[in-house]
């Protein structure tokens, strides 16, 4: 049994049913082994300017959840990205006809964190990368595992992490991640901003996106932070 998300709640009864389903397809996307960090990186530059990454892992509501908590991370606003711009509306995307995936626009201070530091948190707790458009119980093209670069850099950084992990057998799958040129991002409707941190008492938040949080803290305690809302 599928359940796609309701608003403004999910159906708890429906939630319920399906809440050992999700959390049995969470335990056997554990990697095998501990992730490591990416062995082709760049380094912290001095310049306090920033830089943006664009990922997509399903649900963006906790893909969100996760980087805005990043030390070096000074904004994240969700969105699509992957289909055109006249139809990146949260209906429209939802009939998975759109082309779009649902996505995370991370802004980030390259003097603090590093692009490929990012990618091993995506690839560590944000998503289970090894899902063929799909994360859990949510199906569709929309939530499909993608990396949208925006420069030949993020390009190479990226496509060299995947490398590096199905080498190593880290996951018990093949990483089905795509990586493919930004060509748009368009911002998601209000009420998707900050959703997990503003409905913590949602089903599908305590079941799904929770405890993204919580390995988070417990995979990369210097790196997290306690965030309370946007900054």
């Amino acid at each position: 049994m599928i359940v796609r998300r309701v608003f403004p709640v999910l159906v708890l009864a429906a939630t319920m049913v399906t809440a050992a389903a999700v959390i049995t397809t969470v335990a056997s996307a554990k990697p095998k082994i501990a992730i490591p960090a990416p062995t082709t990186d760049v380094a912290l530059t001095a310049d306090h300017g920033t830089q943006t990454a664009v990922f997509a892992g399903g649900c963006f509501w906790g893909t969100q959840a996760v980087f805005e908590r990043v030390k070096g991370v000074t904004k994240t606003t969700v969105g699509y990205s992957g289909g055109s711009q006249k139809t990146a509306t949260y209906d429209q995307v939802t009939t998975e006809t759109t082309g779009h995936a649902e996505s995370v626009e991370v802004t980030y201070d390259p003097s603090q964190i590093t692009y490929g530091t990012l990618l091993r948190i995506f690839f560590s707790v944000a998503h289970d990368p090894t899902q063929l458009n799909r994360q859990g119980n949510d199906v569709g093209t929309s939530y499909r595992s993608a990396i949208f670069y925006t420069n030949d850099e993020q390009k190479r950084l990226a496509s060299a992490y995947i490398a590096q992990l199905d080498a190593a057998h880290t996951f018990h799958g093949k990483i089905v991640t795509e990586v493919t040129p930004l060509k748009g991002f368009y911002r998601a409707e209000e009420y998707h901003q900050d959703y997990a941190l503003k409905n913590p008492g949602n089903p599908y938040i305590e079941v799904c996106d929770r405890p993204k949080i919580d390995d988070l803290k417990a995979e990369f305690p210097d790196l997290f932070v306690n965030y309370k809302g946007a900054r």
